[in-house]
Parts: structure tokens; C-alpha cells; sequence
């Protein structure tokens, strides 16, 4: 599947009500029961949206996310719906603007956890166990390295901070005082089967899924239900299986070059963020692609 070249920075959808503008999504109203959400080509590096858009990001996202929710909707029940683009977006030039983009999904209540799985240590997770051992409660072995495969993917939650702030490791104790004993062993057991199976595909077509995050909602009938984005290379971290070797930080399907290159500059990490290089927004945008095609080809 091949990119539009067609950059979205910001939808501009006037037949429905805006109800948010986050860092890469907006998200539209439609009745009381459906939102449309419009995946753009929006970056944010350290909390902060650049103000260059990586072509097509947004609909590598997107269809990554649905390849998934295709794949694992026997696992768990997810956010789509029934209703078609045209049907929530008649009019054609509103409905071009984000096709490709835009999902129609059911209005759910979301639950204030981020179930993340872990199959391999590395960022805060390697943080945690280089101070207590031990990852979210759980104790690992010891002399572990950087990037090391988990024995087993454990799940490690975190809280769900508001926009601004950031969000905090929390043990599963914590979680069942959240939402109660049977619905965080329910996140949990979905969790850890959606990224094992996940990842055994992945691996398959030479991608690492070293860890991911998860978001649930709860229908009308209390039903766990898969939200947001699932096992994209912004919800997770991918790394070429061709090159990987414990002990150093891998190289991604994502970001990582906005990332580097930002770290050379002079900037405080503050909005707002620089401008980036032709060269360093393209290398960014082939790697969402190689991702897509590697899963889905």
C-alpha cells in the first residue's frame, strides 16, 4: 500500500462539532453515540507538536491500527463501527480532506488506565529496573541489559496523566482500585494475548515489538473494548529484527530520527518546536511506511 502524498496539518471539518485537538488526532462529534477521529500528519517530539508534518504519517496510522483491530477482533471487541465515512461526512470535499484517515467509531467510556505491555527493557521500564530490580512490582533477573528479551511479556500499567503531564508507572494492585479487581485481571489477560500474538506475527515479517500500549473502553453493556490506536509505531516501539542486538538502544519504525536530530540542536524542549529538514521529515515518513508494508504486504 502506497502513501498519499497530500499532507494534513490540521482537518478543517465544519459539519461537525470539533470536541478535541490533540497532539496527532482530532476528534469530531457525531450524535450522541459516534466520533469521527481524523489521524493527521501532526509530530510531536518531547510533548511538543512540531510545526512540520511527516507526509502521510496519519494514514500509515491508520491503517495500521485497522489492519490490527481486523486481526484481533475474536481476542477482543474494538471501537469501529458500522457506520460508513459517507454516511458521517455526505459532503464530498469534507470526506476527501480526511478519507484514508478518518474513522467512524462508537462512543465508549474510556477507562483511566494505560495498559502497556512489555516484551523487551527499555525505556521506562529499564529506568525502574535499574534502580529497584524490578519493573511496575514485577521482579525481573538480575543483569539484565539494555533492550534484553523479557523471560515473558509482563504488563506494567501506567495512569493516564492529563494533557501536559506525564504518565506514571503504577503497579496492578493500584489498577484493581482503579476499576475493580475483575475488569483490570480482565485488561490485563487482553493485554498481555493481544501483544504475544501480536508480536509472534510481527517477528514473522521482521519487526520487533518490544513493548506497546493499549487503551480500553467499556460499551453500554460494561463490554471491554479496544480504543485509540493499536500496536502502531507510535503506540509501540518496533525495531528491525535484522539488526537488533541486546545492550544498545535499537533503531525504530517511528520517530527516532526527529528525535536524534532535535537532540542536536539547541532547544530547550519547549513550544515552539523547530522546523525540520526535508531530508530528516522524509526519512521519517519511508520509515511509517516500511512498517506498513513489512505487516500488511
Amino acid at each position: 500500500m502506497s502513501i498519499a502524498p497530500e499532507t494534513l496539518f490540521e482537518s478543517d471539518i465544519k459539519s461537525l462539532p470539533l470536541i478535541h485537538r490533540g497532539k496527532v488526532r482530532d476528534i469530531y462529534g457525531i450524535g450522541d453515540d459516534h466520533l469521527l477521529i481524523v489521524t493527521t500528519d501532526r509530530l510531536s517530539a518531547f510533548d511538543v507538536i512540531l510545526p512540520d508534518p511527516i507526509p502521510g504519517k496519519g494514514i500509515v496510522l491508520t491503517s495500521v491500527s485497522n489492519f490490527w483491530f481486523e486481526r484481533m477482533k475474536d481476542v477482543v471487541p474494538n471501537q469501529l463501527s458500522s457506520m460508513t465515512l459517507e454516511e458521517a461526512l455526505p459532503d464530498e470535499a469534507e470526506r476527501n480532506q480526511v478519507t484514508g484517515r478518518a474513522i467512524v467509531v462508537k462512543k465508549l467510556n474510556a477507562l483511566p488506565v494505560e495498559a502497556i505491555v512489555r516484551g523487551y527493557l527499555i525505556g521506562s521500564g529499564l529506568k525502574d529496573y535499574q534502580k529497584t530490580g524490578a519493573v511496575c512490582g514485577i521482579t525481573l533477573p538480575e543483569g539484565l541489559q539494555m533492550a534484553d528479551k523479557l523471560p515473558e511479556a509482563i504488563y506494567t500499567p501506567s495512569t493516564k496523566a492529563d494533557v501536559g503531564e506525564h504518565d506514571e508507572n503504577v503497579d496492578f494492585a493500584y489498577t484493581c482500585k482503579l476499576i475493580g479487581d475483575d475488569m483490570a485481571a480482565q485488561v490485563r489477560d487482553v493485554s498481555l494475548k493481544l501483544y504475544t500474538e501480536a508480536a509472534e506475527y510481527a517477528l514473522k515479517r521482521g519487526i520487533i515489538i518490544a513493548d506497546t500500549k493499549f487503551e480500553f473502553g467499556l460499551d453500554e453493556n460494561g463490554t471491554l473494548t479496544l480504543i485509540d490506536e493499536a500496536l502502531t509505531p507510535d503506540s509501540s516501539r518496533f525495531w528491525p529484527a535484522d539488526t537488533y542486538q541486546p545492550g544498545i538502544s535499537p533503531p525504530s519504525f517511528d520517530k527516532q530520527f526527529v528525535r536524534d536530530y532535535l537532540e542536536t540542536l539547541d532547544w530547550n524542549k519547549k513550544a515552539p518546536g523547530p522546523k525540520l529538514p526535508d531530508e530528516i521529515t522524509q526519512r521519517t515518513a519511508d520509515k511509517y511506511q516500511e512498517a506498513l508494508n513489512r505487516l500488511t504486504k
